[in-house]
């Protein structure tokens, strides 16, 4: 983790864990899930809380093929790559730009849909601890500087208490073959199911750079 910073210091981290009596695996998940973050990010730990809650609902191992969607593509979406092995490589983890703080899990399956649960955070549930509710509503008031070990304390401390779950069914996208097509622009190559247009997606609507 990145040093300079006390809210960053593996020692004083573990040593916090210790004081809010965070039990096992979730003390442990929290540890890995800085460490491959690169800090322990508020919207990360308690991510690392929500799987574990979604884990437990689902009476599942992280060991198990795991599904996750991630509704928004901050620092949540490292706690189920991290604890569950669903990452975005594997194709086990979706990330949807939506903005909401939650996170649906599933198990695999052969079927066009999937049962699921969602654990998210509650706004109403999240009033109970004014420094979390300051943080996750972006108010000015809120300073990481001088707040930033009080709110890791904080989100210890309240652990699963300001999340919220539901179950809910989520479609299945079951792999297809696929051909390779050349792109008549660019030439290079790309499965025929991202073909947009007849061309490449980097050449039509995903058009990313330009060369130098």
């Amino acid at each position: 983790m990145e040093k300079g910073h006390a809210h960053h210091n593996i020692e004083d981290f573990d040593a916090r864990l210790t004081a809010c009596r965070v039990p096992e695996p979730v003390r442990t998940y929290l540890s890995r899930c800085a460490q491959f973050h690169s800090s322990p990010a508020p919207g990360l730990l308690i991510g690392a809380f929500m799987v574990d809650y979604a884990l437990e609902l689902l009476d599942a191992s992280p060991d198990e093929k795991l599904f996750a969607i991630s509704e928004t593509p901050k620092c949540l979406p490292d706690a189920p790559q991290v604890i569950a092995h669903s990452t975005t490589g594997n194709g086990r983890l979706k990330v949807l730009p939506i903005g909401r703080f939650a996170l649906i899990m599933n198990r695999a399956t052969d079927k066009p849909t999937a049962d699921a649960v969602r654990v998210f955070v509650d706004q109403e549930k999240i009033k109970q601890f004014p420094l979390i509710d300051v943080w996750f509503s972006n108010s000015p008031e809120f300073n990481k500087h001088t707040m930033g070990i009080a709110l890791q304390e904080q989100i210890f401390s309240a652990k699963r208490k300001i999340l919220s779950c539901e179950q809910v069914r989520v479609p299945v996208t079951l792999k297809e073959q696929w051909k390779p097509v050349t792109c008549p622009i660019c030439r290079e190559t790309v499965p025929d199911y991202m073909v947009v247009d007849g061309k490449c997606g980097a050449c039509g609507p995903m058009k990313h750079y330009v060369k130098i």
